[in-house]
């Protein structure tokens, strides 16, 4: 049967459930959805890097959309999602995607204690180290298992879960089995003084791999010298052990988790050649663990958080051949401080699945209602102790009255482009950013905003510039009327060139990055339309991140529920 054939089967049993199923009792059921759709018109700009595919070249117009469905009545749950992409730069942003159709559905029911959901299912265990089935759209992350999982509630504070399936990867599915258990619970020992409560739990997730991948493994390791062979498995085990627990203002999570020996690509590992040589890059067997624990404070207008993390080989993917970000079967959680302003979000570290050790403190305190301060420091290191990433990130708060607010401070950072970029032989990236945010209110429904930061980068004394484009200054000015529109306008100038810059007759060139958007929202319906020149850049969601090329075009963009 054909992918076509199966939507519209599946398309139709979904439509006679919906309409005969609500007959037999009286409830007439719910219907909820959302609409999301994005759409590019690109221009090309060879000077900033905006050429040579697909889009730039001969199409010069992208666009994705979603339609999300879902239908309720008597303890069933529907739900149906259409998608579309027409030149889409999404998936690959240097290649164009066109497909559409059915990318998501589900039926679940809810009998007595147990839970029943078949199709595409979204979940994790824990924190989601060793199994998280989730979306990200802005990265066309969409790992959805394809299957079915029971839950039952042995009591109203313990639940067991079970799951099998395949995991999703656009239309299609990876032909390795995904499957798992977790019990989970709470447990509560507070007394009247002092609340003092636990959440334990304990989680298995087993991945067993398609004859197909198990013999591109053989096919490729059986050109390797005798030093680096190695026997492929079928099955990889992974479990993990988690727990919470608040008492009072104090809350602590702490999670163990490790992975049986696994088939996968190490791109740092060394391989033997025949002339005795060595190179970068092949597959190993190895075994791998993460621990990750956080600890936080709140109370008497003091917020404390510590994290910790130390990963070691924990590369668990559906398909050992992937790379980046598909087929993860997991998520590790990112260990930095998730930034939102343009040059302070400029360098982000994409989480290490094979070496990383970090650790993060975030102090804020409020001395008033209008005055506050935060501090955050981050560090991320290789386990064998290189530097992969530190941040310095101080803020100070001031709000007078309804009337205006400030928020300003610095930010100073160690970037390793090498290990996040795949840029081979540069210095480790440093800058200084120093930034500023102002809103003014000037009645009820109209305010404008201004913000502004100047990165200042070190030098790469052997190329003899400032390290990657150099130092940046970034201006944003926005002006809102409640409730409907909201009109922005912001420029990213390349005040002095660096190592990576653009180069006209033989000099690096100072360029300006300008954005204009126009936000409308009416009730449940937002639209936005944007005219943006981007320079290439780290775009990150969470702490997953990809290297994006530079942007020169319009997006009109459409958000809605109902």
């Amino acid at each position: 049967m054909t992918r076509l054939l199966k939507q519209t089967t599946l398309l139709i049993v979904i439509i006679m459930l919906c309409i005969h199923l609500p007959a037999y009792n009286q409830d007439t059921g719910s219907f909820s959805g959302g609409f999301q759709s994005s759409a590019n018109f690109f221009i090309r700009d060879s000077l900033i890097g905006a050429a040579n595919i697909p889009q730039y070249d001969n199409q010069l117009f992208g666009a994705q959309s979603w339609l999300d469905l879902g239908y309720s009545f008597n303890g069933f749950d529907l739900g149906l999602r259409f998608d579309m992409f027409n030149n889409s730069n999404l998936l690959n942003p240097n290649d164009s995607y066109t497909e559409e159709g059915i990318g998501r559905w589900h039926i679940a029911k809810k009998i007595n204690k147990l839970d029943i959901r078949v199709g595409y299912i979204y979940d994790q265990i824990g924190s989601g180290i060793i199994y998280r089935a989730y979306e990200e759209r802005p990265l066309l992350i969409d790992n959805a298992l394809y299957g079915a999982r029971l839950i039952y509630d042995i009591s109203d504070n313990w639940a067991i879960k079970g799951f099998t399936g395949r995991q999703r990867f656009l239309f299609d599915e990876y032909d390795a089995v995904v499957k798992g258990a977790s019990l989970e619970g709470y447990i509560d020992l507070s007394t009247e003084e002092k609340a003092f409560t636990l959440a334990p739990g304990i989680g298995i997730v087993s991945n067993t791999l398609d004859d197909e991948s198990v013999d591109l493994v053989v096919d490729i390791v059986k050109n390797y010298q005798d030093v680096d062979r190695l026997e492929p498995i079928y099955n990889t085990y992974a479990f993990s052990i988690f727990n919470t627990l608040s008492a009072g203002p104090i809350s602590w999570y702490g999670e163990y988790a490790h992975k049986s020996s696994e088939v996968f690509f190490d791109p740092n590992a060394l391989k033997t050649e025949a002339s005795g040589a060595t190179t970068f890059g092949k597959y190993v067997r190895e075994s791998g663990s993460v621990i990750y624990s956080s600890l936080s404070y709140a109370g008497g207008g003091l917020g404390v958080t510590v994290e910790g993390k130390r990963t070691e080989n924990f590369d668990f993917r559906a398909n050992p051949h992937q790379r980046l970000l598909r087929g993860l079967i997991g998520f590790i959680p990112p260990m930095n401080r998730q930034n939102t302003y343009r040059l302070n979000a400029r360098y982000s570290p994409a989480t290490q699945l094979l070496s990383e050790q970090a650790y993060q403190i975030d102090l804020k305190y409020r001395f008033s209602r209008k005055f506050g301060a935060a501090i955050n420091y981050s560090s991320i290191e290789t386990l064998d102790g290189d530097r992969l990433y530190r941040e310095i990130y101080t803020e100070i708060f001031y709000k007078y009255k309804t009337k205006w607010q400030i928020k300003t401070g610095v930010q100073s950072l160690q970037y390793n482009q090498e290990v996040y970029e795949v840029k081979p032989e540069v210095p480790l990236l440093e800058s200084f950013v120093p930034y500023i945010d102002f809103l003014y209110k000037i009645d009820r429904k109209k305010s404008i905003r201004v913000e502004t930061q100047y990165m200042f980068v070190g030098d790469d004394e052997k190329a003899g510039f400032k390290q990657d484009y150099g130092n940046w200054f970034f201006i944003l000015v926005e002006y809102a009327m409640a409730p409907h529109w909201s009109f922005v306008v912001s420029d990213m100038y390349n005040t002095v060139p660096g190592k990576n810059s653009a180069v006209v007759d033989g000099e690096k060139q100072s360029l300006h990055f300008p954005r204009f958007d126009i936000y409308y929202t009416h009730k449940a319906n937002r639209f936005s339309l944007s005219y943006i020149k981007q320079v290439e850049g780290i775009v990150c969601n969470g702490g997953i991140c990809r290297l994006e090329p530079a942007f020169s075009g319009f997006n009109f963009t459409v958000n809605s529920s109902f």
